[in-house]
């Protein structure tokens, strides 16, 4: 477990690497194309999940989203005295990221988000964004476990477009973003709305993956 924890922390933290610092980059080298920095965050960020996926996924399942590992415990691939330690993980490894990207640009460790997301739309972007991401999961792990790290990038990289909230769709990610004042970052304020959007759609693909599959996984197809 300790090994899989610090696996779930590294994979977090590079996540959060990658988001935070490719937003930092993108916004500074964009000249204000808010279109041109979005296309070069979203890329980024998918690139580097298929590259973190494929190199822990044989030692924690590479979940690095506290919603991914809930639905595993759903979803009986994970015992549930697993979960906290995991979601520990993944929540120090977010902010340890933050840290890491603000430190490579010049800035302060952690600073509170201005950046405003909120609203009805965006909280329903996110519920949708979250079930997309469990569905891809859940959908390809039976049948071709080997294109899950591609299909989540590609979801993922796609989702950046396709929703108003830019799919967060993790609540580790959503509160280590809180304390980014950088393209990336959400208000502190706006977090619990995300989060809970995240986990209701979290619930939704589980329980409609138990109707449309209700054979339950086993333990050799786990890792997501």
């Amino acid at each position: 477990m300790v090994r899989r924890a610090a696996a779930e922390a590294l994979g977090t933290a590079f996540l959060l690497t990658a988001i935070v610092g490719s937003g930092i980059m993108a916004e500074r080298l964009a000249a204000g194309n808010i279109a041109i920095a979005l296309l070069a965050n979203s890329v980024a960020t998918g690139a580097a999940l298929v590259a973190l996926i494929l190199a822990f996924s044989d030692i924690s399942g590479a979940h690095f989203n506290p919603a991914v590992t809930l639905a595993a415990a759903m979803q009986g691939t994970m015992a549930w005295e697993d979960v906290p330690p995991y979601m520990l993980a993944q929540l120090g490894g977010a902010f340890a990221g933050v840290a890491a990207a603000h430190l490579m640009f010049g800035l302060p460790l952690f600073v509170a988000s201005q950046h405003a997301r909120h609203g009805y739309g965006v909280l329903w972007s996110e519920f949708l964004a979250t079930f997309g991401l469990l569905a891809v999961i859940f959908g390809c792990v039976r049948a071709r476990s080997s294109a899950v790290p591609f299909a989540v990038a590609a979801y993922i990289t796609g989702a950046y477009w396709f929703t108003s909230s830019t799919s967060f769709a993790n609540p580790a990610v959503a509160l280590a973003r809180s304390a980014s004042d950088t393209f990336a970052g959400i208000r502190p304020t706006d977090v619990p709305g995300f989060i809970a959007a995240q986990f209701a759609g979290a619930l939704a693909a589980t329980l409609c993956f138990r109707w449309l599959q209700p054979e339950v996984l086993s333990k050799s197809e786990a890792n997501v």
